[in-house]
């Protein structure tokens, strides 16, 4: 086990909320060094600074966590793209990455370990020593490369999670055990979510609750009950998709031409990062203990929500400054040399105004340059700026350049 840093993950929870921070898959997924379907973290081996650098995003905005690339690199996976003698090497890799980037800034590392798709109820003893096997093997290698606790996560059932703790609880971990919620209420093997966290407390773990599938809106109510339920510690990671009443889950939702979006049309159904910043201040002042995000995750919720949570990370130097906008926005319009670089650029498009022929303006985002102006000053600018802007005889600054409207400083 990693004694490097200053606080286990108990002792941290004892003193307040611990944040995470996942959808490491989806992220370099989308990044180019991860293949879409069989989702299995090869980058680890092919490309291991981009790990380290979504490892160090997360730390900069505020993780508390490096959990260690291992989500489905267990055998099953590996042999679906041909690198089973590659599962070793991918395992102890991944959790020398994650204690690398931890070091820079006193993080906690997490071994990882998910559902197998191996665990079959209607079989339960032959394929809970195969499932048992896998999280053995993948474990054993996270605690001598050097981890501070285990989060086995997106279980589907209660009875793999299971097998997942008592493993966690052999190696004398810290255990994290979270369900995925793809049913409406229970997990694959019939247990309500509500039931089943709290048969995983009163088994040890140490940490209970729900990650991944459900966004927000539909995550918060479950949490809600199991937070009320269970006396040990809680975590949600909802994905940043809005799920609702008719879509419970981000694989369910569709397209507008009612196409499937998961997993690589989900676009459209994106929150922003206020609506995952209050995702966590809710689910604080809940008393949930464990906040983070998974599938769909970046680092630019990750800051939202540690700034919601009251904490200053070291990207929060670089959080946006809005007013700087608005002073922008709100200050009169006079005409001067070449500005606007951002928001206006000149169209290669003619029109005309009283049988004149002039060059337009074309706005590159919603900020109305006179929206703030009184009417007639509002007319007087515009009129200003068809006379800047004619073609014939459009004004020039001492360098030649064209000359356009900016605001005073």
């Amino acid at each position: 086990m990693r004694n490097t840093t200053s606080k286990g993950i108990l002792e941290r929870l004892q003193e307040g909320i611990v944040q995470g921070a996942e959808g490491y898959v989806f992220e370099l997924e989308r990044r180019g060094y991860i293949k879409a379907g069989p989702y299995v973290p090869e980058v680890v081996l092919d490309f291991p600074e981009a790990v380290k650098q979504l490892h160090r995003e997360f730390l900069r905005a505020g993780s508390d966590v490096m959990v260690a690339l291992t989500y489905y690199a267990h055998r099953e996976k590996l042999k679906d793209v041909g690198r089973e003698n590659d599962l070793e090497r991918m395992n102890r890799q991944a959790v020398q990455l994650a204690n690398e980037v931890a070091r820079e800034g006193d993080a906690l590392v997490a071994g990882n370990i998910c559902n197998t798709w191996a665990y079959d109820p209607d079989n339960a003893r032959e394929s809970s020593r195969v499932v048992r096997a896998m999280y053995e093997e993948q474990l054993t290698w996270a605690v001598e490369e050097g981890i501070d606790f285990v989060i086995s996560e997106t279980n589907d059932y209660l009875g793999e999670a299971m097998i997942a703790l008592e493993v966690i609880k052999q190696l004398g971990l810290p255990a994290m055990v979270t369900l995925a919620s793809v049913q409406p209420h229970t997990t694959r093997d019939g247990y309500d979510y509500v039931e089943a966290c709290q048969r995983l407390a009163g088994a040890g773990a140490d940490i209970v609750g729900l990650n991944c599938d459900r966004g927000p809106e539909t995550m918060f109510p479950l949490i809600e009950k199991i937070r009320s339920t269970v006396s040990c510690y809680v975590a949600a990671q909802p994905v940043p998709f809005k799920t609702g009443a008719l879509h419970l889950t981000f694989e369910s939702l569709r397209t507008s031409d009612g196409q499937q979006a998961f997993p690589l049309a989900l676009e459209p159904f994106l929150y922003n990062r206020f609506e995952m910043a209050e995702f966590a201040r809710r689910a604080s002042s809940i008393g949930v203990n464990y906040i983070g995000i998974c599938c769909g995750g970046a680092p630019h919720y990750v800051r939202a929500m540690a700034e919601a949570l009251g904490k200053t990370v070291p990207a929060s130097k670089y959080s946006p400054a809005m007013e700087l906008l608005e002073k922008l926005v709100a200050t009169p319009l006079v005409g001067v040399p070449y500005a606007y670089p951002v928001i206006c650029s000149w169209t290669d498009r003619m029109d005309t105004h009283k049988g004149r022929r002039y060059w337009i303006w074309r706005k590159l985002n919603v900020h109305d340059p006179f929206r703030n102006l009184p009417r007639p000053q509002h007319l007087r600018n515009l009129r200003l700026h068809r006379a800047l802007c004619r073609r014939k005889s459009r004004p020039t600054n001492h360098a030649g350049r064209r000359t356009i409207l900016q605001r005073n400083s």
